[in-house]
């Protein structure tokens, strides 16, 4: 794989997948000429799934359902852990993860049905598990607005996890879910600096804008909390404290950390963005991967994939406990436990108004 940088982009080319069974190189035969900086535009297909709620039984994951209403991401973070899963539609991980997005249109309907079921058993779902559920498509096909809708007339508790601050156009059902007891929004970060920021996650958010969100959530009465993912070493590991403490400062409870994994493409796509963006330390970087995943680029064992072993990772979760500590996060409040007791399927709907 190689590629020059595309404009407002994290990976510079598509990458071959795993499933690949014809291979094109790129040849320069000296005819072509591009004065101009190259970007892509950003295609959507639309959709229509089987089902709505994904389970998983992860002992790492705090939850066991989620809604993913995108496939794909347009926030182009080079890292995300998501981008393997595009070659299953027969797409790259590469450039086609953040610019041949698909979009699940019959989701809120699905989730409707779902929850309708006679053997549906209420636990709080994770909107956004995969990919970020207010990414820029959302402005036009609102399918994440239309299932907060859903939930919120059923009475379901959720949580939501996104770097965006299109969030902030929903605070109208948020506060009502609120007040219910049944949200809490996590916001990511990786940076506080802006240019690290823009080369890492293009279209995310900026580091100010993602502050002013918390700040906002908080004022609305909107239980909210930070998620540092991921930290990468030598890259934004240095920024922990400093990101908790922000965090802190506009109106965050809570916070958690991750890890930076390799899975899959993952792996050669980071090291072509570090090789581009950090050449003076990027064999330093990956010495420090390897070194907290057993020798390897990624370790997937339950237990292990989010936070790593070994000397760097140990001391990365000291760093983050001895900062809880001192912060006062993460201390349990119970008006933000979410209640699943008022879970009301279709037949025993209550009005809303």
């Amino acid at each position: 794989m190689s590629g020059e940088s595309i404009i407002g982009r994290g990976a510079s080319a598509n990458l071959h997948h795993r499933f690949d069974r014809i291979r094109i190189e790129a040849v320069d035969d000296g005819w072509w000429q591009d004065d101009a900086p190259v970007s892509r535009a950003t295609e959507v297909r639309l959709e229509h799934s089987r089902t709505a709620i994904s389970r998983n039984q992860s002992p790492d994951m705090p939850f066991s359902r989620s809604l993913n209403p995108y496939r794909g991401c347009e926030h182009g973070c080079i890292y995300c852990f998501a981008r393997p899963s595009h070659a299953y539609w027969d797409l790259s991980p590469g450039l086609d993860f953040e610019t041949r997005l698909i979009a699940r249109t019959n989701l809120p309907g699905l989730l409707a049905e779902e929850l309708a079921s006679p053997g549906y058993v209420c636990e709080p779902i994770a909107l956004g598990a995969n990919t970020d559920p207010y990414q820029p498509i959302e402005r036009q096909h609102q399918l994440s607005r239309q299932l907060l809708e859903v939930l919120l007339r059923h009475r379901h508790p959720l949580t939501i996890t996104t770097r965006s601050t299109l969030i902030l156009r929903d605070l109208d059902l948020l506060t009502e879910l609120a007040d219910l007891r049944l949200v809490r929004v996590f916001i990511s970060f990786t940076t506080l600096n802006n240019e690290l920021k823009r080369v890492m996650e293009p279209r995310a958010a900026s580091p100010g804008a993602r502050l002013k969100v918390i700040r906002t959530l908080r004022k609305a009465g909107v239980p909210v909390g930070i998620i540092t993912a991921p930290m990468i070493p030598m890259i934004n590991d240095m920024e922990l404290e400093t990101l908790l403490q922000a965090g802190l400062d506009a109106g965050a409870t809570s916070a958690g950390y991750t890890l930076l994994r390799l899975p899959l493409e993952v792996r050669p796509l980071f090291e072509q963005w570090l090789l581009e963006h950090f050449p003076d330390r990027a064999a330093h970087v990956m010495s420090l991967i390897r070194q907290s995943r057993g020798g390897r680029d990624n370790d997937s064992r339950f237990g292990h994939r989010l936070r790593g072993e070994g000397p760097f990772a140990d001391l990365l979760a000291q760093r983050f406990r001895l900062s809880i500590r001192r912060l006062g996060l993460n201390r349990r409040r119970e008006e933000e436990r979410l209640d699943t007791t008022r879970f009301a399927p279709s037949h025993q709907q209550i009005d809303l108004f």
